[in-house]
């Protein structure tokens, strides 16, 4: 199963948008992406628990992580096959790690782990939770988005990798974010 989580080498800018839940991170996804004229990567792990949840009102359990992990790499290895200079990435296996270690007290599969240090990624937007809330069948924890935008941010620094805050509407985030993608075309 373990070989079904790596990441697949590619010639793209890989940008991962990074933080909590309902904080705009498929919204700037896609929106960069239509910008650049390239691909993105949905959050896999949001099908598969919608289906989980629609099928069998169940919610994601230890069980789903690595399948949740497998497909999260296979639609981004297709897609970064595609993909022009850069590929967004609505999230990836270091959220699932997070999400994981949150939810299940610190519990992460060793092979997601690894996965997490093998993978990489070229720069990461980390995403404000001044975004409206948007309830739906998944999300719930409205009030700890702060919390875990501290967790997601702690995350970033201890593996000392490079991110961008992105607060305000999505008009100034967006703006942000070209400041920041120009740097890194060069």
């Amino acid at each position: 199963m373990e070989e079904t989580i790596r990441q697949q080498a590619g010639k793209c800018i890989r940008i991962v948008l990074f933080g909590p839940e309902s904080t705009g991170k498929t919204t700037l996804a896609s929106a960069l992406a239509a910008y650049y004229k390239t691909e993105w990567v949905p959050e896999f792990m949001r099908s598969y628990l919608q289906e989980k949840w629609d099928n069998h009102k169940k919610l994601v359990s230890r069980e789903d992580l690595i399948p949740i992990a497998a497909g999260q790499m296979q639609i981004e290895n297709e897609k970064a096959a595609s993909a022009k200079t850069f590929l967004f990435c609505d999230t990836n296996l270091r959220e699932l790690k997070v999400y994981s270690r949150y939810y299940y007290d610190g519990f992460c599969p060793p092979e997601i782990l690894r996965a997490c240090d093998e993978i990489h990624y070229d720069y990461y937007f980390l995403t404000g939770v001044d975004a409206p809330w948007q309830a739906d069948d998944l999300r719930d924890r409205p009030h700890d988005r702060p919390n875990m935008f501290r967790i997601f941010e702690e995350e970033l620094q201890q593996h000392k990798l490079p991110y961008t805050v992105l607060e305000g509407t999505l008009e100034e985030r967006l703006v942000k974010a070209n400041q920041v993608i120009a740097t890194l075309k060069n």
